[in-house]
């Protein structure tokens, strides 16, 4: 036999119907295993209220918790497993846009799944793996269709988080979304500023991070979603910001057509598309071109054509700009400020060329692994930014191979750290006395090797120590004659 659950998910269904109640899995999972996908997570609904819940888990030792015991939902824990079980319920929502006013409990399935906010969402699987689908969410999606359960404009403007939800769920499964729950996106538009910034920075990267992040980002512009505002607290007191009207602004930015072959909108979404769908490098390639286009970057070269000198400056200060708006991790951050500052100078694939120019990002980070790891993500933006619509990229992208190989060639054998040389400061420190002067000369060191002037051979850098402790030993003595003959 077919284990439709996992072992805990199925152990509480069956002993909340041993125990006389309603229970179903419901809403993601359903979807998910209708797909043919492992669930991340299962959560179920019942009629059981959140008290007869906790008095169950109690009767059979199990830890449980309310998450919102106004909500209905308690958290129970089956053989180490945490599992989310909600009464059946409704909700009345006012002037949150997120949070319901009030929850009513139920005591019909088809009602719970009424107030749910898609057809795909709005399934249900008993133990037995019978189906509930009172919406057709199992036709819809078979089709690929995003529909919102009921009146769409009721659905969507219940909780706004559900138009970022609408456009995240076509970037992770591919849907089209049916025109009436489109339409209902986009007048839902102002129900948005009363959502929490950190809620939308969630959805926002959730789709940076699915298979099709374009089609979520074409659904966001287009229900101006991007242009919208939302809610955060500063100091203490709430304040409405923009989401993303910088990313909107690229739409229909033309480029040089002896360079790009499309516009910078068209381009960014190619090249999010491009990288893997890692954080860092898919922020780095929605913003690697944010500053295009923009006053005082935009301009006419000699052939009258659009040229950006410098866009990549612009975009990096704007870049801190958006992601701090955002409440992005201040490491992240960091790292996809850097990337797009870096985006547009890379040295030839020669050996000198690219130890100089690594000699130069070396000074951004502390040690010769975060180093490393920045480098594979700027020449990896790289790549997919050449594959993005720009005309003939072949010969740069065989470069930037060649530079990738030369790269990781130089950086196992050439040092860029002083932790790095075969000799350590405490053996400077030994040979030349403690202070600032070790430092200096673990950095003469490190350029000398670098240049392949010296092995990075403990032996043949501790002669050089010698060599400079003998000629300071001179010099002390020279200055001290010196000094005698001056008395």
């Amino acid at each position: 036999m077919i284990r439709l659950f996992p072992p805990p998910v199925e152990k509480l269904l069956r002993l909340l119907g041993n125990s006389g109640y309603q229970a179903y899995v419901v809403g993601g999972a359903v979807r998910d295993i209708l797909l043919g996908r492992t669930p991340r997570e299962y959560d179920l609904a019942t009629d059981a209220c959140p008290d007869a819940l906790a008095r169950l888990a109690e009767a059979h030792e199990l830890r449980a918790f309310f998450k919102g015991a106004a909500f209905g939902v308690v958290s129970i824990i089956v053989d180490k497993t945490a599992i989310e079980v909600a009464t059946f319920r409704t909700e009345i929502y006012g002037q949150d846009a997120h949070r319901p006013e009030r929850v009513d409990f139920l005591w019909a399935l088809e009602d719970d799944l009424a107030r749910r906010d898609f057809t795909v969402n709005a399934m249900a699987l008993d133990i037995e793996g019978r189906l509930y689908d009172p919406f057709g969410g199992k036709k819809d999606l078979q089709t690929g269709i995003l529909r919102a359960v009921g009146e769409p404009e009721e659905r969507l403007a219940e909780d706004a988080l559900r138009a970022f939800r609408a456009c995240r769920f076509a970037a992770e499964y591919g849907f089209t979304v049916e025109p009436r729950t489109l339409t209902a996106i986009s007048r839902a538009r102002d129900r948005v500023a009363g959502l929490s910034v950190e809620r939308v920075r969630e959805e926002i990267e959730r789709i940076l991070l699915s298979p099709h992040p374009a089609v979520g980002f074409e659904l966001l512009r287009e229900t101006g979603l991007l242009t919208a505002r939302c809610r955060c607290r500063v100091t203490g007191k709430e304040k409405t910001v923009s989401v993303l009207p910088e990313l909107a602004r690229l739409y229909g930015v033309s480029q040089n057509p002896r360079y790009h072959s499309l516009d910078v909108w068209q381009h960014t979404m190619l090249v999010v598309q491009e990288v893997p769908p890692e954080i860092v490098l898919r922020w780095a390639a929605l913003l690697h071109d944010i500053g295009k286009g923009m006053p005082g970057v935009r301009a006419l070269n000699r052939r009258g054509e659009p040229s950006d000198h410098r866009h990549e400056q612009v975009g990096a200060t704007l870049t801190g700009e958006v992601l701090e708006r955002l409440r992005v991790p201040p490491a992240c951050s960091r790292r996809v400020v850097w990337l797009v500052r870096r985006h547009m100078v890379f040295p030839r694939p020669k050996e000198l060329r690219v130890i100089k120019w690594l000699r130069r990002l070396a000074v951004d980070f502390r040690n010769r692994e975060e180093l490393a790891e920045g480098v594979e993500q700027l020449l990896t933006l790289r790549e997919a930014d050449l594959r993005g619509g720009k005309v003939k990229p072949e010969a740069r992208l065989s470069e930037n191979a060649h530079l990738r190989r030369l790269v990781h060639d130089v950086l196992s054998r050439v040092p860029f750290y002083p932790a790095d040389l075969a000799v350590s400061g405490r053996a400077v420190a030994r040979y030349l006395g403690e202070g600032p002067q070790v430092r200096g000369v673990c950095e003469e060191l490190l350029e000398q090797v670098q240049e392949g002037k010296l092995p990075n051979d403990a032996q043949a850098l501790e002669a050089i120590l010698k060599k400079k402790l003998e000629f300071v030993e001179k010099d002390f003595i020279h200055k001290g004659r010196a000094r005698e003959r001056r008395r």
